[in-house]
């Protein structure tokens, strides 16, 4: 589950929300709820890893999220096992 960190300036909520924008437009894919928040949830998680700036996390959700369909394949379960 993604922690919110509430510590965001609306300045690196802005960044965020560009990235997932970009990533839709550079996949010439409609956004959906399900692919935002996927989305959405990678961005917050790369940026407590430390990729701080737009294009490291446009460039790094491109390449974790190569196109809409491996956003099918990466949905969350709460029912994991390791």
């Amino acid at each position: 589950m993604m922690e919110f960190n509430l510590s965001l300036q609306i300045e690196d909520v802005n960044m965020l929300s560009d990235a997932v924008q970009i990533w839709h437009r550079h996949n010439h894919a409609t956004p959906t709820e399900r692919s935002t928040q996927m989305l959405c949830s990678a961005a917050v998680d790369l940026f407590n890893q430390g990729h701080q700036t737009r294009e490291e996390l446009i460039t790094l959700l491109i390449m974790k999220f190569d196109s809409p369909d491996s956003l099918k394949g990466n949905a969350q379960s709460s029912a994991s096992h390791h």
